[in-house]
């Protein structure tokens, strides 16, 4: 089995200035997620290490410049599973940690669950020994400024003092585009075990303690080695009430291309719910895919020592993985 990673970094809207720092991110991760296989290193190590990349980096909304609540504060959701097993672990509505997927991975290998949310969280990541940050460092000047414009927004429809209503009550407004830029990764190692992994800080000014897609086993993710992985985002909502990372293994189980289920789950949620999203997958054959129903997403994957990245719908950028090392400075 020759490995294959795919990395995304989030569907949604791409200003032009950001279209750079979004290649390079998800560049970076995939290369990472790349060298960990090549060394013959699993595809668990390979995803965590890719999002966790991603989570340092404050282009993407998840660790490291995820969005704000309605209290202006960071919550983050994250999910990985191991396609072997089909063990899993997640957390939702954490905070003050860089790396909710790394934290993610414990719950999976270190207790019998596999979902631990808000205080429950933090207090197993302390029992770990996992470090802890102050909230105002994984805020970006980018989250911050979102929060502010939206807070302005609001202010200047409703004259009267009322509580900030939530974006997430009506159906994928275009507004939420904004938001998006969950993280995630999907691989085959060259024993054709495959896994996934996704992290995202949601939605700006969500209620304190909302929980998106990210955390949900089928929904964020989910990895099989009898078909395939999948990792999404978008619209989380959206995304929980038709399973969408499920749905599109579940196409695939009926013989659909990784291409085509991907396609199919996105219009099925489109259609059914009118929630708009992305997703990226591979086959545990090492077929892959990258979709999305946005204007945008950023992706990357490595695979035969080839890098492909793209942003926007039929954006295929190509080059050897040794060029790419080298246009990053690695």
């Amino acid at each position: 089995m020759k490995p294959v990673i795919v990395v995304h970094g989030g569907a949604g809207r791409i200003p032009q200035e950001r279209e750079d720092g979004s290649r390079l991110g998800v560049t970076r991760a995939a290369l990472k997620g790349h060298s960990i296989l090549k060394r013959g290193g699993s595809a668990l190590d390979a995803v965590e290490e890719a999002v966790a990349i991603m989570e340092e980096d404050p282009q993407f909304n998840a660790g490291i410049g995820s969005v704000l609540n309605e209290k202006g504060e960071v919550e983050m959701d994250a999910i990985i599973m191991d396609g072997q097993n089909l063990g899993s672990g997640a957390v939702s509505a954490v905070k003050n940690i860089v790396h909710p997927i790394k934290l993610s991975r414990l719950v999976m290998e270190k207790t019998n669950h596999m979902l631990l949310t808000d205080q429950g969280a933090l207090d197993f990541a302390r029992a770990m020994g996992v470090p802890e940050v102050p909230g105002e460092k994984l805020i970006s000047d980018r989250s911050l400024e979102r929060w502010k414009e939206y807070l302005e927004t609001v202010s200047k429809a409703t004259p009267t003092p009322v509580p900030v209503p939530n974006p997430t009550l009506t159906p994928n407004p275009q507004e939420v585009q904004k938001d998006l830029g969950t993280v995630g990764a999907v691989a085959v190692d060259s024993t054709g075990n495959v896994a996934c992994a996704t992290s995202t800080g949601g939605l700006t000014n969500k209620r304190v303690g909302r929980v998106g897609d990210s955390a949900c086993i089928g929904c964020g993710g989910y990895a099989d080695n009898n078909i395939g992985a999948v990792s999404t985002t978008g619209h989380g909502e959206s995304i929980m009430k038709v399973v969408l990372a499920r749905l599109t293994l579940y196409h695939m189980e009926q013989g659909m291309s990784p291409g085509d289920a991907a396609d199919a789950a996105l219009n099925s949620m489109k259609t059914r719910v009118e929630g708009l999203g992305g997703l990226i997958v591979v086959s545990n054959s090492g077929d892959w895919a990258a979709r999305f129903s946005t204007e945008n997403m950023s992706w990357a994957t490595v695979k035969d020592d080839q890098l492909h990245c793209g942003i926007s719908a039929g954006e295929i950028r190509t080059q050897s993985v040794e060029e790419a090392l080298g246009s990053i400075g690695s």
